[in-house]
């Protein structure tokens, strides 16, 4: 099989231990496929009740932690997981499967290609996420800027998944021309653009109602969650219903 770089993951059996550096893809595993997960990073938040061996954070995870607890699997990202720790995995002998969707369709077909490889087949949230974004979005398309940090501002650009979400729900992103797919614009250069609506997720940075919309006076900000935006997993199933209020779309 390969993962969604192409790259040749050889599997001489089904994976029994699995070692995840990325959070939606830990949640869709202990979800799917409860007893694989030999340990995650940090972050891996959901579900709450996950009780596994932690390895370091998702951007620098501990090789040697992750190599101890002898997986014959680890999933990892193109953007979350740094190529020299991948490099360095492979090198060790182990089988790394790297996820890179750029849209919700590449998404739920490099979930449904990753739990096959896990013998979990296809779990009933995925075809729940499947059935919810069916429908096309509903109202005028609405101009938007998403920042996903501050000092400095980087917002969504062109080819992202939180972006391709956002299209579906009727936001049309003033940045997803760019060639950059986190352009880091300032702060006159986004209010230049005259967006009617600023999205502001809590994560990657944690925006709140008083750390953020005071840099957009007069536009109206709408606080989403990071989560439901920007992770392709389980909540993908009750993404578009939460999004959609938090947008009002």
């Amino acid at each position: 099989m390969n993962d969604d770089l192409g790259a040749a993951v050889h599997l001489p059996r089904p994976p029994r231990r699995v070692v995840s550096l990325v959070p939606s893809l830990t949640e869709a595993i202990a979800v799917s496929a409860p007893g694989l997960l030999a340990g995650a990073t940090d972050y891996c938040t959901h579900p709450p009740s996950l009780d596994v061996p932690r390895v370091g954070g998702t951007k620098y995870p501990s090789v040697e932690r992750v190599r101890a607890l002898a997986p014959d699997l680890v999933v990892a990202n193109a953007e979350e997981t740094r190529r020299e720790d991948v490099e360095a995995l492979r090198a060790a002998g182990v089988p790394v499967w790297v996820t890179y969707p750029r849209t919700l369709d590449e998404a739920l077909a490099s979930l449904a290609r990753l739990l096959a490889v896990l013998g979990a087949g296809e779990p009933a949230w995925l075809a729940d996420a499947r059935t919810a974004w069916t429908p096309p979005p509903s109202g005028p398309p609405v101009r938007a800027v998403i920042p996903v940090w501050r000092r400095p501002w980087v917002v969504l650009g062109g080819e992202t998944f939180a972006g391709d979400l956002l299209r579906r729900l009727g936001v049309q992103n003033l940045y997803g021309g760019s060639q950059d797919r986190y352009p880091r614009p300032p702060l006159a250069e986004i209010l230049a653009r005259t967006p009617d609506l600023v999205v502001l997720p809590d994560e990657p940075y944690a925006f709140t109602p008083t750390d953020g919309p005071e840099a957009f006076p007069g536009v109206r900000c709408a606080l989403v969650s990071g989560r439901h935006l920007t992770w392709y997993g389980p909540s993908l199933a009750g993404a578009r219903a939460l999004l959609a209020t938090q947008l009002d779309r």
